[in-house]
């Protein structure tokens, strides 16, 4: 059991009968009445973040979370499949496990949160950046690099991202897999 003043981001913890990590919180005092904290709280299950209030001093039941270091091997009909790069053990995680799946090339190491006591794979999270390989976009004009007008452009992988003119076919550039952005090219 934790209390409020325990909270910090990333926290997992049991509530309202789901699995809820603490995206954002902070202690409020008022100068009257009593102390509370106001919380995000991102449901691990189905991804929705809502705002919560909990009175100072509150007890919840916390849940303990373990990272483990995976690599991806393929996706077929069961899903994407994983390796545990220690023990070599496989795994096998369904699409809404995997935020921007489409980002995820084959032997890409990403980490796989488990909900330690039930042994249950929560969400899988890939590196902040990945570097891929532009296999189609329109070709690039000469001059082009003054403004910062995007056009689209797929991926090795067929994810399909928006990218500055002056890159071409066979370049490799460097995504943020968070917000799907273009961030450099690569040499």
């Amino acid at each position: 059991m934790i209390s409020t003043s325990d909270f910090k981001n990333g926290l997992c913890l049991e509530f309202k009968g789901g699995i809820y990590q603490i995206v954002e919180f902070q202690h409020v005092k008022p100068g009257k009445g009593s102390a509370f904290v106001r919380t995000k709280l991102k449901n691990l299950e189905t991804g929705r973040v809502i705002d919560n209030t909990f009175n100072s001093g509150v007890k919840m039941k916390s849940v303990r979370i373990e990272y483990r270091p995976y690599q991806f091997l393929y996706k077929d009909d069961m899903g994407f499949n994983l390796m545990h790069t220690e023990n070599f053990e496989q795994i096998s995680l369904g699409e809404e496990l995997i935020e921007n799946n489409d980002l995820m090339k084959e032997s890409q190491e990403v980490q796989v949160m488990f909900h330690a006591e039930q042994e249950m794979p929560m969400e899988c999270i890939l590196p902040p950046f990945v570097t891929l390989e532009i296999t189609y976009t329109e070709p690039g004009v000469k001059g082009d690099t003054a403004t910062n007008t995007l056009k689209p452009a797929t991926l090795e992988t067929g994810a399909e991202v928006m990218v500055p003119l002056f890159i071409n076919i066979g370049d490799k550039i460097k995504i943020d897999t968070r917000t799907r952005e273009y961030n450099e090219r690569v040499k």
